[in-house]
């Protein structure tokens, strides 16, 4: 409770046991009790968000962003010889650890972004690196590329053009 609820109740208790022994006349009976009941309602107004609450809030808002299904399951395809530690379908990110392509001998790892809902190169972001650093950048395209023409097959193949 806070230190101005604490000093309208007081008052208002003040107030009624005045009218309850005569010293004061105005106001309607039952008055302290009305007062008393928008009390209890601000505070049940002002209660505290709880995480449930705020999770609900935000689904209902529709503030998330939205990814493209068809180029998150592309992404996971086309690098499926890496393992996945991270994951979040809600932020569209994929992190991945380090591993080693078929026929390789140079572990990568890479980070997937994808920010659009629309099948779109600007909706992709990959970043991929050795252990010694980035990778070229004619290699890094050349993984969006395949990225984004499985998510194109699996579109078509889907049905939807």
């Amino acid at each position: 409770m806070n230190v101005k609820a604490v000093i309208l109740l007081i008052s208002v208790l003040v107030v009624a046991s005045c009218g309850r022994f005569g010293g004061f006349t105005g106001g309607a009976p039952g008055s302290a009790r009305e007062v008393a009941d928008q009390l209890e309602i601000e505070r049940l107004d002002r209660k505290q968000t709880t995480i449930w609450d705020a999770l609900r809030q935000q689904r209902d808002n529709g503030d998330r962003v939205a990814v493209n299904r068809y180029l998150w399951n592309a992404s996971l395809e086309v690098l499926d010889f890496l393992p996945v530690q991270t994951i979040d379908p809600f932020t569209g990110v994929i992190v991945t650890g380090y591993g080693t392509p078929p026929g390789g001998g140079r572990a990568y790892r890479a980070t997937i972004y994808i920010k659009d809902p629309a099948l779109d190169a600007r909706s992709l972001n990959v970043a991929i690196m050795t252990r010694s650093g980035p990778v070229a950048a004619g290699t890094q395209r050349a993984v969006e590329d395949a990225i984004l023409t499985r998510a194109r097959q699996l579109r078509t193949a889907d049905g939807k053009l």
